[in-house]
């Protein structure tokens, strides 16, 4: 972290204005920066940019490519959700040849997935966000809240074993806490739980088109099932312990429910389909996008505004404006209108052409690599975003009130999670209810459930897929052609949030290829109508509770609203190498400017 404190600017509404300035952020993937100005008479961030420095363009190098390659160079765009891409990209490619999966294939890939999802948010959660609230951290920043918590007893103590808040804290605090090291072991089994389904993390080895290359047997879903019953008592010591965090952090710092906080605006493109009836065509996409088990949405001001998977697509706009980009204005349409006869943008990742502009950056006119997708509701350019993936999740799936698992239920206003009876501990029931707001501590408590979410349904989806092994189904792949040309498109949720993969195909080649992760969603900046991004908006009006002056001033509040999105870079820019020129730079020993 850098920060950097700026002399006061002259003129009346600069007069209280510090610059403060985030670059890199730590503790997550990729080249983050967060420029800030603080007015620090009103303890409140008055202005925020977000950027990021690297660009990588896979949407330029696919061009031309084997559309049947397309997985496994896109789960390369990320070290870290390598297989969601993987996944999205294979939904996207079953579109466009028109093949189904047998249904064994489905839930040996939803099996990975949620392995994926406990894996990540589990290590995130614990060992990366979590050390946030630590006992270390907030000795640092706010030492009268530690006090606090070291005289608050929890009120569930009996299920976690932290008899109070601190020492919570002190179970978080790195390395040295045993929550923390605890919790760094249990990614070891989650990510074994993902090889079984999958061969290898993070870039599957036997995921295709088509359904998977995974031998099927017995013997398979008992190793998963074996590591998931582990992790799911770990869960029940989770859930009740963050509600105790959370819920203190909220009743010691009255006001922080401000902290991150945004209007509702959250976007979510559903996750795990069921082969029952997921075809994968685009004719169909409505009603097998509304049957997958976490239910597609778009919801503004706490409202569904639709889970049509088919609306959801034709709404989805890349815009401009602060980016590192020339626009597409000029260049032809790649397709005009979708499978169903309905036109489509020219703005629609389906006719987006990457045209790299880089230039010095300036906060008054292009500033990030990041570009800005938008939802267009008819009216506004909403600039959704994923809160991290799991608040987006539960919330579209409690509102719609469509899924019914052995273990999970959406009611309309929450979901109910059970886990059954564990080796030492009983049968325990979660709700998740839809919060007040969008805001930090929300974001993360609802990470903490979708894990518990996310271990509930692989039980329905190894029960399922041990019925086909048991009754002789034990198909996991169908084979297909690839098409001269077509238009498809994937949607899926990697673990921050909406995944989409757009696909056009002519002469048998890829002739344009756009994945759009969450982070663009989550990190983009101002656009051409001047709306700023999700991060942006979520740090201006912050108010800042850390009780340090100016000149030890650590951010910690800026921190948590930014790190409440489980920000990754490299999935928000791509590379390019243009026509390949090299640059040799030559670093003299002795050259060194100090700061100052």
């Amino acid at each position: 972290m850098t920060t950097t404190a700026m002399r006061p600017q002259t003129g009346a509404e600069q007069s209280n204005l510090i610059e403060m300035n985030f670059d890199p952020i730590t503790r997550i993937v990729g080249s983050l920066g967060i420029y800030t100005k603080i007015d620090w008479a009103a303890k409140r961030v008055a202005e925020c940019h977000s950027t990021s420095s690297i660009f990588r363009g896979y949407s330029i190098f696919m061009k031309g490519k084997d559309p049947r390659d397309a997985h496994f160079i896109t789960s390369r765009i990320c070290g870290i959700c390598g297989d969601n891409h993987a996944t999205c990209s294979c939904y996207c490619q079953n579109m466009a040849y028109g093949v189904r999966p047998p249904p064994l294939g489905e839930w040996i890939v939803n099996l990975g997935e949620a392995a994926e999802y406990m894996f990540d948010h589990n290590i995130y959660q614990e060992n990366l966000v979590g050390v946030d609230y630590c006992e270390k951290m907030v000795a640092e920043t706010n030492p009268g809240v530690l006090a606090l918590a070291n005289a608050t007893e929890c009120p569930h103590a009996a299920e976690h074993g932290f008899r109070t808040i601190g020492d919570i804290m002190r179970g978080l605090n790195p390395i040295s806490g045993e929550f923390y090291r605890e919790a760094l072991a249990q990614s070891r089994s989650t990510r074994e739980m993902f090889c079984l389904m999958e061969g290898r993390h993070v870039h599957p080895s036997t995921l295709y088109p088509g359904g998977v290359g995974t031998v099927a047997s017995v013997q398979l879903f008992t190793d998963y099932l074996s590591r998931l019953m582990r992790y799911i008592e770990f869960l029940k010591r989770v859930v009740p312990m963050h509600d105790d965090l959370f819920d203190f952090v909220y009743q010691a710092m009255p006001g922080y429910e401000e902290v991150g906080r945004r209007r509702v605006l959250l976007g979510c493109w559903g996750s795990f389909n069921d082969p029952a009836h997921c075809d994968f065509t685009y004719e169909n996409m409505a009603d097998w996008g509304r049957r997958m088990f976490v239910t597609p949405g778009v919801i503004v001001d706490g409202k569904l505004l639709t889970n049509n998977l088919v609306d959801i697509n034709l709404g989805i706009r890349i815009l401009l404006g602060s980016s590192f980009y020339e626009d597409w204005e000029d260049q032809p349409m790649f397709v005009t209108e979708d499978a169903l006869g309905n036109p489509v943008d020219r703005r629609h990742p389906w006719n987006q052409h990457t045209i790299p502009r880089p230039e010095k950056r300036d906060f008054d006119r292009r500033y990030s690599w990041v570009m800005s997708p938008r939802w267009f509701d008819g009216t506004d350019h909403l600039p959704l975003d994923t809160g991290g993936g799991p608040i987006a999740r539960l919330w579209s799936t409690a509102l719609s009130g469509l899924v019914d698992l052995d273990h999970i239920r959406a009611t309309g206003h929450s979901v109910l999670i059970n886990l059954p009876r564990t080796a030492t501990k009983p049968e325990r029931t979660f709700e998740w209810t839809i919060p007040r707001w969008s805001n930090a501590l929300e974001r993360n408590r609802a990470r903490t459930y979708f894990q518990a979410y996310a271990a509930a349904a692989a039980l329905t989806f190894a029960k399922r897929a041990l019925a086909e092994v048991r009754a002789g189904n034990t198909k996991t792949w169908e084979p297909f052609e690839v098409p001269d040309e077509a238009a498809s498109c994937g949607f899926t949720e990697a673990v921050r949030g909406v995944l989409s993969h757009h696909m056009v195909i002519r002469g048998g080649k890829i002739a344009n290829y756009h994945p759009y992760p969450p982070t663009p969603w989550n990190g983009s900046v101002r656009d051409v109508y001047g709306t700023a991004g999700p991060y942006e908006d979520a740090v201006m009006g912050t108010p800042i509770f850390e009780e340090n002056p100016p000149e030890r001033f650590k951010g910690i509040d800026i921190m948590r609203a930014v790190r409440s999105f489980d920000p990754c870079l490299p999935c928000g820019v791509h590379m390019y190498t243009g026509a390949g020129r090299t640059v040799d730079v030559t670093h003299s020993p002795h050259a060194f400017t100090p700061a100052g």
